[in-house]
C-alpha cells in the first residue's frame, strides 16, 4: 500500500471511531501528514501496520472520584489515566486537574506525550491523566481528601518501573504531596512512583523550573543556530504558572524584555520588562490573581478578559505558556503583524491548525510544545534516575543536563527536518523523529 493511502486510511478510521473527540483529531490531524515522507521510505512499517497499532492506547482507564467538601456535602468527579504507549519506557506523563479535562483533552495529551518523551532520548513511554476537578477556590482539606480518593483508584494502576505520572495544570507540590502520601499509605514508600515532589522526599533540583527554563534553552540554540542571541530581544508570554514564571524568569536572565503574562482572568503589560519575583510571590506564594500586579507597578497596565494575543505591540519572540488552543488563526495573524519571528510552545499544543498555517506561511519560526516544553519531562525521568539510585543531584548539574537535552532535541529536529528536505519544519522534523524512535522498539517487539 501507498504511504498516502495507508496514513489517509488511518486518518479516516481515527475520525469515524472517535468523533467528536475535538482535540484528540486535532492532535491526531497534525501529527499523521508529517510522516507520510517516512513510511515512504520505510515501507516495512506499513506492512507491518505499526502506525495503526500506535494509534490506538494500550489502556484507558476511567473512574468516579467520590470525595466530601468541608460542608459535608458529598461531590463526585471523573478521574482519568491513558496509558497510551509503553514500547521505549513505563508510561509517563503528568496530571491535570481543571474544569476543562475529558477523554478527548486525556488522549491528546497521551498521543503529544509518547513522541516528547521519544525526543528526550530517555527511555520513558507516553501516557497522561486527570479530572475535572477544580482545585481553584478549594480548601487545603478539601484538596486533600479530592486527592487521597483520587489517588485511592489510581495506585491500582501505577508504579515506578509501570507508570509514572507527575504534575500539570492545577496539580502542583501541594497536590503531589497529598497524591504521594495517600499511595504511600496504600503501597508502602517508593520514592519513585510520582516526580515533581519537594526536595524533602526526593524530588530533583530544577524540576520546578524545567519546563519553563527548557522551552528557553530551545530557543536558545535555534537562535543561536543564526549567530542570534536573547539579548535585546521582546518577548510576549501567555500564562503565570509554573511554566510561565520559568520562561519569563530565563528569556529575562538570558537579556531579554519580558512584555506580558497572564491568567484566565486578563493580561498584564509592563514596558518596563515584567517583575518575575513579583509574578512567583501573587501566583506561587499567594494565589492571588495577575490583576494585582498593576497595584505596585503603575508603569504597567492591565487588561481584564482579554487574550495576550489579541494585544498589538512589537515584539521578536513569542512563548505561549497557557492552555491548548490559546491562539487562533486571527491571533496568529496578529502575532506576525507585531512582528514575532519566534513562536515556541510552552504549553501543550497552545496554536490551532490554521494558527500554525499563518505562521508557516509568513516563516515565523514555529516550535511545537512536543519538542520546545519538552524539558519537564525530561527533568522528571531524571528524577527517576536519581530516585533509582537513591542520590540527589545538584541544581547546576541538573540544569546543565537539561540545556544539553534541550540543545540534542533542537538538533534532531533541525536535522530531520533538512533530512526531508523540510527546513525550518520544526513539526514535521519533531513527529518523524520522535515516530521513528517508538516505531522501531514496536517493530522490534512484535505484535503486542
Amino acid at each position: 500500500m501507498e504511504a498516502k493511502q495507508y496514513v489517509e486510511e488511518i486518518q479516516k478510521k481515527i475520525h469515524e471511531n472517535d468523533r467528536g473527540q475535538v482535540e484528540y483529531l486535532q492532535a491526531v490531524d497534525e501529527f499523521l501528514p508529517t510522516v507520510e515522507v517516512f513510511l515512504k521510505e520505510n515501507p516495512a512499517f506499513i506492512e507491518a501496520n505499526i502506525l495503526g497499532v500506535l494509534i490506538e492506547p494500550e489502556r484507558i482507564l476511567q473512574f468516579r472520584v467520590p470525595w466530601q467538601d468541608d460542608q459535608g456535602n458529598w461531590k463526585v468527579n471523573r478521574g482519568y489515566r491513558v496509558q497510551y504507549n509503553s514500547a521505549i519506557g513505563p508510561y509517563k506523563g503528568g496530571l491535570r486537574f481543571h474544569p476543562s479535562v475529558n477523554l478527548s483533552v486525556m488522549k491528546f495529551l497521551a498521543f503529544e506525550q509518547i513522541f516528547k518523551n521519544s525526543l528526550t532520548g530517555l527511555p520513558i513511554g507516553g501516557g497522561k491523566g486527570g479530572s475535572d476537578f477544580d482545585p481553584k477556590g478549594k480548601s487545603d482539606a478539601e484538596v486533600m481528601r479530592f486527592c487521597q480518593s483520587f489517588m485511592t483508584e489510581l495506585q491500582k494502576h501505577i508504579g515506578p518501573s509501570t507508570d509514572v505520572p507527575a504534575g500539570d495544570i492545577g496539580v502542583g507540590a501541594r497536590e503531589i504531596g497529598y497524591l504521594f502520601g495517600m499511595y504511600k499509605r496504600l503501597r508502602n514508600y517508593d520514592a519513585g512512583v510520582l516526580t515533581g515532589k519537594p526536595l524533602g522526599y526526593w524530588g530533583s533540583q530544577a524540576r520546578t523550573e524545567a519546563t519553563g527554563y527548557g522551552c528557553v534553552y530551545f530557543v536558545k540554540h535555534l537562535l543561536k543556530d543564526s549567530n542570534d542571541s536573547f539579548e535585546g530581544k521582546k518577548v510576549v508570554v501567555s500564562g503565570s504558572g509554573n511554566v510561565s514564571i520559568y520562561a519569563m524568569e530565563k528569556a529575562k536572565e538570558l537579556g531579554a524584555t519580558v512584555l506580558t503574562c497572564s491568567d484566565s482572568s486578563g493580561f498584564v503589560y509592563d514596558p518596563n520588562g515584567i517583575d518575575v519575583e513579583l509574578v512567583k510571590e501573587l501566583k506561587e506564594k499567594n494565589r492571588e490573581r495577575i490583576s494585582k500586579y498593576v497595584e505596585t507597578h503603575s508603569g504597567a497596565t492591565y487588561y481584564d478578559g482579554q487574550s495576550v494575543w489579541d494585544f498589538e505591540v512589537s515584539y521578536d519572540i513569542a512563548l505561549p505558556c497557557a492552555t491548548q488552543n490559546e491562539i487562533n488563526k486571527k491571533q496568529a495573524e496578529i502575532l506576525v503583524e507585531n512582528g514575532g519571528k519566534v513562536v515556541a510552545e510552552g504549553a501543550n499544543m497552545p496554536c490551532t491548525l490554521d494558527a500554525v498555517e499563518v505562521l508557516d506561511k509568513a516563516g515565523v519560526l514555529y516550535c511545537p510544545g512536543k519538542a520546545a516544553n519538552a524539558g519537564g519531562v525530561a527533568v522528571s525521568a531524571l528524577e527517576m534516575s536519581q530516585n533509582s539510585e537513591r542520590l540527589s543531584w545538584s541544581f547546576e548539574k541538573v540544569d546543565g543536563m537539561l540545556d544539553d537535552i534541550m540543545k540534542n532535541i533542537y538538533e534532531t529536529c533541525r536535522d530531520t527536518a533538512n533530512k526531508y528536505d523540510a527546513q525550518n519544519n520544526f513539526v514535521l522534523g519533531a513527529n518523524i523523529a520522535g515516530f521513528e524512535k517508538v516505531a522501531k522498539a514496536m517493530l522490534s517487539q512484535g505484535l503486542v
